[in-house]
């Protein structure tokens, strides 16, 4: 074998060996990368539009006049919402499957039909140090928010579930309710009560500059925060861009509860402005946290309904070329309701299944966590 072939051989050779390097290094690298990814605990963000439907989710895309934010998701699934005691679930219900994993009755906060409390994934995640937040339209202790914090055997209880916030943990939250808090039948004042807890508690406004050691509870109405219609202003955006800067500010990892909760009110009053106003502004929210997930890394997105309200049907309008919203009825309804996610585990929530079933893929997201 000549010089030349034998020089040629071992450059190849050389050639293979620094390639095969490079690829190991790289892969060693990604593999570095992943499990500093997976080192890092899950963000969830849980976007939860009460009373929205199919339909009412299509009104977005026909009233909005720029493409809705629910273009953007990929992956797409169906939950079916019965109760343990209604074909037709009511909100207590539907938050208590989202929240415990498990079913349970019409009017119950989460606990089961003999009303054993039921764990619920706030609790869970709070006791693996975890932020967490909630936010809502109505009051704080509205069915859908209380469901992740309190157990109650009815969901009109609420100055016991008021009192039960008050020994959640519960970081950061947001609504109105100020009368459950500061107006009740047992004379205690629970703002005085959260403020001794070291809370920060505020009833004129959301602020800014929140210090990330400290919890915050902002109640800024008698009962429910007012309407899209009666002049709300950004109020749904402006609370989610706060939590979300002040449960981000800690390496803990969050879990943050979005209730879009006029959606709902708009179906049971057959009011057409107002239910498209506020899945309007659920849209705009919507949009601001799918920027946020796609420039966060480790953070996933679920956005689903309790169920749907007012059997509402996008048809033809008595105006040449347009539509109109039509109500069959001022209740909620039993259609499969749709859920949205993006991020971490997106590809999770796709198929068709039992509400509860969004808790179980939450925690197996997280960990398996009990």
């Amino acid at each position: 074998m000549t010089f030349n072939k034998l020089f040629s051989i071992g450059s190849i050779l050389t050639v293979f060996l620094l390639f095969n390097c490079s690829q190991n290094q790289e892969s060693q690298s990604k593999s570095s990368e992943q499990a500093d990814k997976n080192d890092k605990p899950l963000n969830v963000i849980f976007m939860i539009g009460d009373g929205m439907g199919l339909p009412q989710i299509t009104s977005s895309f026909y009233y909005k006049g720029s493409p809705s934010n629910f273009e953007r998701f990929k992956n797409i699934g169906f939950i079916k919402t019965s109760s343990k005691s209604n074909k037709v679930t009511d909100s207590a219900a539907g938050a208590s499957a989202f929240a415990t994993g498990n079913k349970t009755y019409n009017r119950a906060i989460s606990v089961s039909t003999d009303t054993t409390n039921m764990p619920t994934i706030l609790e869970k995640l709070e006791a693996k140090n975890y932020k967490t937040g909630l936010i809502s339209l109505t009051s704080i202790t509205h069915a859908t928010p209380a469901c992740f914090y309190a157990h109650v055997k009815d969901r009109d209880m609420h100055e016991d579930i008021a009192t039960q916030l008050l020994t959640s943990g519960t970081d950061f939250f947001a609504g109105g309710g100020l009368k459950y808090f500061s107006k009740r039948t047992d004379g205690r004042n629970l703002f005085d009560e959260f403020e001794k807890a070291g809370y920060t508690m505020d009833s004129t406004g959301l602020k800014s500059d929140l210090d990330a050691n400290k919890k915050y509870g902002f109640v800024l109405a008698e009962d429910g925060i007012p309407a899209k219609i009666e002049g709300r202003g950004d109020y749904l955006l402006d609370a989610t861009k706060l939590a979300l800067d002040h449960l981000s500010a800690s390496d803990s990892g969050y879990f943050l509860m979005v209730e879009g909760s006029y959606i709902d009110w708009g179906g049971h009053a057959k009011n057409a402005e107002m239910m498209v106003t506020e899945m309007l502004d659920f849209d705009k929210t919507l949009g601001y946290v799918l920027d946020y997930v796609e420039k966060h890394e480790n953070t996933l997105l679920v956005v689903t309904a309790d169920h749907e309200t007012g059997g509402v049907a996008i048809g033809k309008s008595d105006r040449a070329d347009s539509v109109a919203v039509y109500f069959t009825t001022d209740q909620h309804t039993a259609e499969l309701i749709p859920v949205f996610s993006k991020g971490d585990h997106e590809d999770s929530f796709r198929g068709i299944y039992e509400n509860n079933e969004i808790n179980h893929k939450l925690a197996e997201a997280l960990g398996n966590i009990k």
